[in-house]
């Protein structure tokens, strides 16, 4: 496999002549409830030849899922089930194996990329040990030579200091390290057929690059047959040969990536098309940042501590953020990108007191502080929607109890009142209230993100810290909840600290936009500032990496470095040179040391 492989145009990798691996035939799926059977996914077919990536796209609750968890055998028992139909691979129907011969198959012939790393990944194994159990039980090898593959799977993922991630557990790493490692797993064994779920939803654009060409190079290299499901049109454009587009479980459209995007003929596909952001449209920013801000953070840093040794010594620290500075004015969308690992998060966690910090944090002129009362004050003005939906949603409440649950903590209104709230929230997020009595687990990922973010607005707070909030949502629903969000800001004068990686979102939504790179602010601006004009050599990579909607559009060469990235752990007594920074008027500025 050539990880050197310098694309510069979509080359497509499946012909006519090539053999069938997959047959998709009259699919239907089904799941029985208390009031009889429901269909989910009806009369699906498609085939897929090798060499071919098939990309499925549509709305979150469209079926999407759930057909690859069909063909993977991994449907929840005894609810959701085939009703009827085939699924053909090397000759069998895997609908009516055994399991005993679908384990052999998956993995090993068939593998799958999962949508959320955080539930895809035990959370009480090491990295190296999930690593290493999911090759050994396909491929039996010693001990030895299983670690070196999976460390080797690492890097293939650009996956910073491997070794040292083999040792540690899925808790300790981001969200996007996380996702890098699902895939590493499902990479380690070649497979004939690769489901990828949602596989860059959790990356930043230039890891997202470097994963799309390595599933590409995979796909050339191996001959392997590729099902990507995914929500972002810039990622189909660039990597399909074929899309096939799914509505409230049926096709409604199948064809050439092409022909598609240029000549979509169902009105479906026209209103999804139409929904997607596109880079070099963005808006002139109209915040006064003459005024004075809603939050101000000063010189905020912070650290943790590497112990080790036998006397368990502190050895090196984790410059997570480093001295960074930055204020969000009234009614601001403040959007802050980068690689995953740079800080975003961190920033967003010391903003609500969840992590340990240096610095000074202001909320509209006092000090937030960091006592237990405190935090639960800051909670009424400041509400944050985390990356991972399933993850923040306790999945013993039902969803509407998780949206009543802050009225309930702060006292606000009756108990009547707080269901009609959240019938409103639901409403307005694209969810029906009738889904108020349903649990977390009874929806989709990206419906899960709509709950989260309806919680989140429960109190009308002042500040929406949104990490990667949009990130799981298909494009037109992601199009509904961005302009929910900027009718808020205009109704309330809501601000927003927006954590992104997808950098057409960003220019389209934010107003002014911060860089970051290993813990440190490299570029600052108005979003026409750094999108129209970006100075930081780093800046320019991610922008140049964001996967665009036009597959006529010939993808850049690639002049993202494939070596390891650095690292923000220092030994004790090194630290983070002192970023300096040169002002190029109205409020841009760059890091000079590049």
């Amino acid at each position: 496999m050539s990880m050197q492989h310098q694309t510069t145009s979509v080359a497509p990798v499946a012909t006519d002549d090539q053999p069938l691996v997959l047959s998709v035939r009259n699919l239907d799926i089904s799941v029985r409830t208390q009031t009889g059977i429901v269909p989910l996914v009806q009369n699906l077919s498609f085939d897929l030849k090798r060499g071919e990536t098939l990309a499925i796209a549509g709305e979150s609750g469209s079926g999407k899922s759930l057909t690859s968890l069909a063909i993977m055998g991994l449907l929840p028992p005894p609810a959701v089930h085939v009703a009827g139909g085939e699924i053909l691979f090397g000759g069998h129907d895997l609908t009516k194996i055994s399991e005993t011969r679908l384990q052999r198959l998956r993995g090993d012939r068939i593998a799958m990329i999962f949508q959320e790393p955080m539930t895809a990944l035990n959370p009480v194994m090491r990295i190296g040990d999930q690593l290493t159990e999911a090759i050994r039980a396909h491929e039996p090898m010693p001990a030895r030579a299983a670690r070196t593959r999976a460390l080797e799977a690492l890097k293939a993922v650009r996956l910073t200091e491997p070794e040292r991630r083999l040792k540690q557990y899925p808790h300790e790493l981001s969200g996007g390290m996380r996702q890098r490692v699902v895939i590493a797993i499902a990479i380690a064994l070649r497979p004939d057929v690769m489901i990828a779920d949602e596989p860059t939803t959790a990356l930043d654009v230039t890891v997202q690059r470097e994963v799309l060409d390595l599933l590409r190079d995979l796909a050339t290299d191996l001959g392997m047959a590729l099902i990507l499901i995914t929500h972002d049109m810039g990622v189909v454009a660039q990597m399909a040969d074929r899309v096939l587009v799914m509505q409230k479980g049926r096709c409604v459209e199948e064809a050439p990536v092409r022909s598609l995007f240029n000549a979509p003929q169902q009105p479906y596909t026209q209103q999804l098309l139409s929904s997607v952001p596109r880079m070099g449209q963005g808006r002139p920013s109209t915040v006064d940042t003459a005024s004075r801000p809603l939050v101000s953070v000063r010189d905020l840093r912070v650290t943790y501590d590497l112990r080790g040794g036998i006397f368990d010594r502190v050895q090196a620290r984790v410059y997570a953020v480093e001295k960074i500075n930055f204020d969000i004015f009234h009614g601001e969308t403040f959007a802050v990108v980068g690689e995953s690992g740079c800080g975003k998060s961190t920033v967003a966690r010391a903003l609500t007191g969840l992590v340990p910090h240096q610095g000074v944090i202001t909320f509209e002129g006092r000090p937030v502080m960091r006592d237990r009362s405190a935090q639960l004050a800051n909670t009424r003005v400041m509400q944050m929607v985390f990356q991972d939906p399933m993850a923040a949603l306790n999945g013993r409440m039902t969803v509407g109890d998780l949206v009543r649950e802050p009225l309930v903590i702060h006292g606000v209104g009756t108990a009547k009142s707080r269901t009609a709230r959240a019938a409103e929230l639901f409403e307005r997020v694209g969810l029906g209230a009738d889904a108020l009595d349903r649990y977390p687990h009874e929806f989709s990922g990206g419906q899960r993100q709509r709950i989260c973010i309806a919680r989140a607005l429960a109190l009308n707070p002042k500040l929406i810290i949104a990490d990667e909030s949009v990130s799981a949502l298909d494009v037109s629903v992601q199009a509904t909840v961005l302009d929910l969000l900027q009718e808020l800001k205009a109704e309330f004068g809501m601000s927003y600290l927006f954590i992104s990686h997808d950098m057409a979102v960003v220019e389209n939504f934010a107003d002014r936009v911060a860089v970051m790179y290993l813990g440190q602010i490299v570029e600052i601006g108005s979003s026409a500032q750094v999108f129209g004009n970006p100075q930081h050599s780093y800046t320019r990579k991610l922008i140049t990496a964001a996967p665009f909607p036009d597959p006529d559009r010939p993808i850049p060469p690639r002049d993202i470095s494939t070596a390891e990235l650095k690292s923000p752990i220092l030994p004790i007594g090194q630290s983070p040179a002192v970023v300096s920074y040169k002002s190029l008027g109205e409020g841009h500025l760059v890091a000079e040391a590049e």
